[in-house]
């Protein structure tokens, strides 16, 4: 039986806390930090949960995702390479931080690449 990315994440508590911990420091880097600029705290708190439950069913979690695709979740936000690649850093460093192994790092990464054209210059 193959076990889940999901499951090798460590669930549902472990993909809450890594977006939790993405989402916050992004918010406070200094180039990316403009994207939650003058938004609500209802609005955050609304966008990390569909950024959580997105996590879930994409990596084989029971859950169901009711948000956006990505390209239309960030059309017009005017994202750049540079903008994607501090993010990138961002992921690897709390990836990092939470122990995360190489071989469920290599396919959370893999994953990513293959939404860059959705994200950037959308």
């Amino acid at each position: 039986m193959t076990v889940s990315l999901y499951d090798r994440l460590g669930g549902y508590d472990a993909l809450a806390t890594f977006a939790t911990m993405v989402v916050g420091t992004a918010q406070t880097d200094e180039l990316l930090g403009r994207f939650w600029a003058n938004r609500n705290e209802d609005t955050n708190a609304r966008d990390l949960q569909s950024l959580i439950d997105y996590l879930v069913r994409e990596t084989g979690g029971q859950m169901y995702y009711k948000g956006r695709d990505m390209a239309m979740a960030h059309k017009g936000m005017g994202i750049t390479d540079a903008d994607w690649t501090r993010f990138i850093e961002i992921v690897v460093n709390v990836a990092g931080q939470l122990g995360v192994g190489p071989d469920e790092g290599g396919e959370v990464m893999g994953f990513l690449d293959t939404l860059k054209a959705d994200i950037v210059g959308a």
